[in-house]
């Protein structure tokens, strides 16, 4: 025989098991009300599982957050008008680089906190960010703002309004 035929017959041979095997499947599903009951408590399990992930890993992402603002509270910024206006450029440029990379959001969101912490009108560049930001990034920076209440926006994080939308420079 060709080695055509014999593979034409060998995934033949395999089509045809897992479209038994799937009958057979649909069958049991069907008819045997032990069958559905055992289905029904694995997906309930696997859904108690992929929970408790997403708790854990949004509890880890929380810390991280919270250890992410506390270094840059440590690091300190800037004091001088001159030296703010360029730490607040290089920390938006530092911030746009990570965000297009897109797998460093804590600290893209971090140098967007960095920049809002030295910008004289916090809730104008919110605004901003609003409007530029990617969306997971956003909700990052939310969280860093919320952890420091040394930050006074004097309002809520998003829908901001337009205020200021055009003000890209520092004052």
């Amino acid at each position: 025989m060709r080695t055509s035929v014999m593979v034409a017959l060998s995934a033949g041979t395999v089509i045809t098991g897992l479209l038994a095997y799937a009958a057979y499947f649909d069958h049991k599903r069907q008819t045997d009300p032990e069958f559905r009951k055992s289905l029904k408590r694995n997906n309930r399990k696997l859904a108690k599982v992929v929970k408790e992930e997403e708790e854990a890993q949004g509890a880890a992402q929380r810390d991280a957050i919270k250890a992410a603002v506390q270094r840059a509270k440590e690091e300190g910024f800037p004091a001088d008008l001159e030296e703010k206006e360029s730490y607040f450029m290089n920390q938006v440029a530092k911030g746009e680089g990570l965000c297009a990379e897109g797998d460093q959001q804590i600290e893209a969101a971090l140098a967007f906190y960095k920049a809002l912490k030295v910008y004289p009108q916090p809730k104008d560049l919110i605004s901003i960010y609003d409007k530029t930001v990617p969306k997971e990034v956003l909700e990052i920076l939310a969280e860093m703002v919320a952890m420091d209440p040394g930050l006074n926006l004097g309002g809520s994080f998003t829908g901001a309004g337009a205020a200021g939308a055009d003000n890209h420079g520092v004052e």
